[in-house]
C-alpha cells in the first residue's frame, strides 16, 4: 500500500469517528522479478559478496612452519588476527578502531553521493533477502503465482513447495552460520570436526544462532528489518543534502497519470497527459512495497529496481526512459518550477571532506602498519618499595619487563640500561654476556615477562630523588632494537 493510499484510509477512518490503531500489522510484500541495468548490478554484487563470504576461509596463506595457514583468521586462542600478510596483536586494537572509522566515513560518503546506496546494494540484509527471494521465485513462481497460491487452501503440492522452500532457506542460513564460524578456526579442520560431531560446543551454538537469525531476518522479516529495526535510515536522513542522488519519480514529466489509451486520447485532443501510465510496476518490483511516486520514504532502500521496471514499460509503449531515475532534490524542485535541471555535483565540500578524511585515516593506518616494529619492550617499576639500599651502600630498583617478539622465528635479545652511568643489571632467570647485558630468548610470535634488578654504586650522585633510565632490548643478529624509558628512584 502506498503512503498516499494509507493517508486516505486513515483520513476516512477518522472521519467516520474511528481511532487510528497504535500498531499496524505488517502486510506481506510480494516483490516481482525484473530485468534491467540495476538488477544486473545487484546480481553481480550478490555473487561477489556471497562468494567472498562463503569461500574466503578456505583461502590459504603460507606464514612458515607451525604458523596458521589460513589467509583470514581470528585466532582467539592465541589472541591474533591474521589478514593475508598482516598480523594484528591485542595491543594493536587501534587498527580495528581505524577500520570502524573508515567504514563510518565510507557510509557518509556513499550517502552524500547517492543516498542509501549501501542499503540497496551492499547491506547483508539486502543481499541475503535477495538470495532468499530468488529461491522463493524459483520454487513458488513470480509475484502473481505466489499471491494466488497464498490465497488457496493448502494442498499436497503447495505443502511440498513450502517444505522445499523453507528447507532451502534453512540450508542457506545454516551455511551462513557455518561460514562465519570458519573465520575463527582452521576452516578445513573445523569442517571435518563439525561433520563428524567432534567440534567444540560453542561452534555449534553460534552456528545455530546465526542460522536462526539469517532464516528469520532474510526469509520472514525482510523489509521490516529495514523499516523498523535498522537505525541507518534515520541517521542518513540527517546526513544527506539537496545535491545527493536519490531514486526519484520525475513529477514534471509523469503527471497527470493515466492509462495508455487515455493518455493518447488526451494528447490527440491537445490535453495534458503525463508519461506515467499508472501500471504499478514500480510498486510491484519494490522489495519493501514502496510507491516511489509518493516521494522519498524511510522504507525505500534505493535499490533502483523501480527504475528498471519503469524503463521496461516506457520502452514497450514507445516513450523515453528515465521517468524514474537517480536525481537530486534540487533538480526535482527546478523541474517542477519549469526550470532546466542543473548538472550533478558529485564533487562538493561535503564529499571532498569525507574523501579527505578517508584518505587521511587510510594513509595513517598504512603508515603505522609499514613502520611498526617487530620487537616491543615495556617496563613496570616496583611500587613498594621503590628502591632498596644494599649493605654496601648501593641503590637497587626492581622492574617487571615484558618483551614482545612479533616474528615467526625465535629471537635473542640483549638487555641493557642507559642513563645511569655505571649501573649494573641482573636477573635470576637470565645470564649476562661479557659486556654485562642480559641475554633473553623469546619464542616465535610470543611474549616474555621477567623481573630485572638495576643497581647503582654508593657513590652515585643523589642530588635528585629520581633519574630517568632507558632499558634497551637489542637483537644483535639484525640490529633491531626497542627502548622503554622509566625512572630510577633514589633516597
Amino acid at each position: 500500500m502506498s503512503v498516499k493510499q494509507q493517508q486516505l484510509d486513515d483520513a476516512a477512518l477518522l472521519a467516520s469517528g474511528g481511532e487510528l490503531p497504535l500498531y499496524a500489522s505488517s502486510k506481506k510484500v510480494y516483490p516481482q522479478s525484473v530485468e534491467g541495468r540495476f538488477r544486473r548490478i545487484k546480481w553481480a554484487i550478490l555473487l561477489v559478496t556471497l562468494g567472498v563470504y562463503y569461500f574466503l576461509p578456505f583461502v590459504r596463506w603460507d606464514r612458515g612452519p607451525d604458523a596458521p595457514g589460513q589467509a583470514v583468521l581470528v585466532d582467539l586462542a592465541n589472541r591474533r588476527f591474521y589478514f593475508f600478510f598482516i598480523e594484528i596483536w591485542p595491543q594493536e586494537f587501534y587498527y580495528l578502531t581505524g577500520l570502524l572509522i573508515l567504514a563510518a566515513f565510507s557510509l557518509f560518503l556513499m550517502n552524500s553521493l547517492a543516498g542509501r546506496i549501501w542499503c540497496g546494494y551492499l547491506c547483508p540484509q539486502t543481499v541475503w533477502t535477495d538470495l532468499f527471494l530468488t529461491v522463493e521465485r524459483w520454487i513458488e513462481g513470480d509475484r502473481r503465482e505466489r499471491m494466488m497460491k497464498d490465497g488457496q487452501p493448502l494442498s499436497l503440492e503447495r505443502f511440498t513447495e513450502k517444505l522445499l522452500k523453507h528447507s532451502t532457506w534453512l540450508m542457506i542460513a545454516w551455511w551462513t552460520g557455518g561460514a562465519w564460524v570458519l573465520y575463527f578456526a582452521d576452516a578445513p579442520t573445523l569442517v571435518y570436526n563439525l561433520a563428524t560431531f567432534q567440534g567444540e560446543p560453542v561452534a555449534y551454538v553460534w552456528i545455530a544462532i546465526l542460522t536462526f537469525t539469517t532464516y528469520f531476518l532474510a526469509g520472514h522479516m525482510r523489509e521490516q528489518v529495514c523499516t523498523y529495526m535498522c537505525p541507518w535510515p534515520r541517521i542518513q536522513a540527517a546526513l544527506t543534502d539537496e545535491w545527493a542522488l536519490n531514486v526519484t519519480y520525475r513529477y514534471d514529466r509523469g503527471e497527470p497519470r493515466g492509462s495508455v489509451k487515455k493518455s493518447e486520447a488526451l494528447r490527440v485532443s491537445g490535453g495534458k497527459s503525463g508519461d506515467c501510465v499508472d501500471c504499478h510496476q514500480c510498486v510491484n518490483v519494490c522489495p519493501t512495497g514502496v510507491d516511489i511516486r509518493d516521494g522519498l520514504q524511510i522504507d525505500c532502500i534505493q535499490c533502483g529496481l523501480c527504475i528498471d521496471a519503469c524503463d521496461n514499460i516506457m520502452t514497450r509503449i514507445g516513450r523515453p526512459t528515465g521517468l524514474i531515475g537517480y536525481d537530486t532534490e534540487n533538480n526535482v524542485r527546478l523541474r517542477e518550477a519549469g526550470l532546466p535541471a542543473l548538472p550533478t555535483r558529485l564533487v562538493r565540500p561535503r564529499t571532498v571532506l569525507y574523501a579527505v578524511l578517508i584518505g587521511v585515516v587510510g594513509l595513517l593506518m598504512l603508515y603505522t602498519l609499514s613502520t611498526r616494529k617487530t620487537i616491543e619492550v615495556a617496563a613496570l617499576h616496583d611500587r613498594n618499595p621503590q628502591y632498596v639500599t644494599l649493605s654496601d651502600g648501593s641503590i637497587r630498583n626492581g622492574y617487571t619487563l615484558r618483551l614482545v617478539n612479533r616474528q615467526d622465528v625465535e629471537r635473542t635479545f640483549l638487555i641493557s640500561v642507559e642513563g645511569l652511568g655505571d649501573a649494573r643489571i641482573e636477573s635470576t632467570a637470565l645470564a649476562l654476556d661479557a659486556q654485562g647485558r642480559l641475554r633473553a630468548s623469546v619464542g616465535r610470535d610470543q611474549t616474555l615477562e621477567l623481573r630485572i634488578l638495576v643497581s647503582v654504586p654508593a657513590s652515585f650522585n643523589r642530588d635528585a630523588k629520581s633519574r630517568p633510565v632507558a632499558i634497551r632490548a637489542l637483537e644483535p643478529a639484525t640490529g633491531a632494537a626497542a627502548v622503554v624509558t622509566d625512572h630510577f628512584f633514589l633516597p
